[in-house]
């Protein structure tokens, strides 16, 4: 299971930080990833984190500004997002590395 929170309005510029606790799996054995669906869009790779998190993957649209964390004692992952844009706007998904997603959680740039 995994369960996303963290989502909310923000202004352009603003900041926001995403978690997704996960339970049900070995989650240390697993990369981990955030997912995010524009309104109207397709689904995006945003970040991709390794399961030792030493190595992470980031977007074009997003290099530099979100950052991918994860605590396997705790199993919990989170992406830091800063700098949004009002192109940011989607609803953000965990997914972890046999293709299982939570709810999603929005986050709305305007």
């Amino acid at each position: 299971q995994l369960v996303e929170s963290g989502g909310g309005l923000v202004q352009p510029g603003g900041s926001l930080v995403l978690s997704c606790a996960a339970s049900g799996f070995t989650f240390s054995t697993y990369a981990m990833n955030w997912v995010r669906q524009a309104p109207g869009k397709g689904f995006e790779r945003v970040s991709l984190i390794s399961s030792s998190g030493g190595s992470t993957l980031y977007a074009d649209s997003v290099k530099g500004r979100f950052t991918i964390s994860r605590d396997n004692a705790k199993n919990t992952i989170n992406l830091e997002l800063n700098s949004l844009k009002p192109e940011d706007t989607a609803v953000y998904y965990c997914v972890n590395g046999t293709n299982d997603w939570g709810q999603g959680t929005q986050v709305t740039v305007s």
